[in-house]
């Protein structure tokens, strides 16, 4: 679904990571992990077409992004679900509206009756008309996941989404994460927390990819 052919990103000052090569498949649940700067943000937006590599090849879902036109980098990205780490809302909208505007914004049907059911999913059916100001960190995560996956696409990708909250929300944002993985949605989670890793292998299989001295390194079954 997504493959990285010996990737190399720079911002200018010389390689952020190089020579990578990967494949997340379909229904696949990767951990990508590292430090910070290095480069775990980047990979992610080289995976739904936010950049393109300084070299290489990546594959979005049999699409080379080199050769993708603006339409067709467009339609990709709407099978691609993105949880930013800062996970921005339209505080005058309500969350049942903020939830649908992917849907909308594309001109594809939305109905109440799937975003209510998407809001009761993540815990948030009680929340549906509250205006995003009002949410706790959790539920703005919550939310957050929910508008990622409105449009139910292939894959997720999620920047540190448990980043802001505490072990019991953490664990609770996990487990969606992992029911959604069961679902047949290959998942990839930026993240630095390795017990929340730890947690999420207990119940899913899970490979962890660690970007360290510019490379990607996959890990095996052990952590």
């Amino acid at each position: 679904m997504i493959v990285f052919e010996d990737v190399s990103h720079d911002y200018g000052g010389g390689p952020l990571f190089r020579d990578v090569s990967v494949r997340l498949e379909q229904g696949s649940f990767h951990f990508l992990t590292g430090p910070s700067g290095a480069g775990k943000s980047t990979f992610l937006k080289l995976c739904y077409g936010e950049l393109l590599p300084s070299s290489g090849k990546v594959t979005l879902l049999n699409r080379d992004l080199r050769e993708m036109t603006r339409d067709q980098l467009a339609e990709t990205r709407e099978r691609i679900g993105v949880v930013h780490q800062d996970c921005q809302f339209l505080d005058h909208l309500t969350v049942e509206q903020n939830v649908g505007l992917p849907l909308t914004a594309t001109d594809r049907p939305l109905r109440e009756s799937d975003v209510s059911d998407l809001l009761g999913w993540v815990g948030l059916g009680a929340r549906a008309d509250a205006l995003p100001p009002t949410l706790s960190g959790g539920e703005r995560q919550r939310a957050a996941l929910a508008r990622a996956i409105i449009g139910a696409p292939n894959v997720l990708l999620a920047d540190e989404p448990t980043g802001n909250l505490d072990w019991e929300m953490s664990q609770r944002l996990m487990m969606l994460l992992i029911e959604l993985n069961r679902m047949g949605t290959a998942v990839l989670i930026a993240t630095h927390d390795l017990n929340l890793i730890r947690f999420a292998k207990a119940q899913v299989q899970a490979r962890v990819m660690r970007i360290s001295g510019r490379k990607l390194q996959l890990a095996g079954a052990e952590l």
